[in-house]
């Protein structure tokens, strides 16, 4: 958390003039975006990194950015529709140390996994 925040007073020092109201809002909402640093790293990991909102407008993104123009709306959601499919291919991948991060979790949360995985 310590890093963190000398990284953003480092962000603020480089930056602060030209994004004035985006250091000042993380600054404001810090309780709320510092709260991920409490869990250990087996569950900050999976957290950051399976972000599915951001994979799929990644994806998008990268598959629509070459193409100056689409003739249709159905030719663009066919597209996008392909790049999906190809996408969930990779979402199958197990997350690493995922007992490790489940055993963590159900200490963090107790009896909210209780239902769902038996420990």
């Amino acid at each position: 958390k310590q890093a963190a925040e000398m990284a953003l007073d480092e962000l603020e020092a480089k930056w602060g003039d030209k994004y004035e109201k985006v250091i000042r809002s993380w600054r404001e909402k810090w309780h709320l975006l510092s709260a991920y640093f409490k869990y250990p790293k087996a569950v900050r990991k999976p957290i950051y990194t399976t972000n599915a909102v951001e994979a799929v407008h990644r994806q998008f993104r990268k598959l629509t950015k070459t193409k100056g123009a689409f003739p249709n709306e159905n030719s663009l959601l066919k597209l996008l529709y392909i790049g999906i499919q190809q996408a969930s291919e990779k979402w199958t991948m197990p997350v690493t140390n995922w007992r490790q991060t489940i055993t963590q979790l159900s200490i963090y949360f107790e009896g909210r996994l209780d239902d769902i995985i038996k420990l």
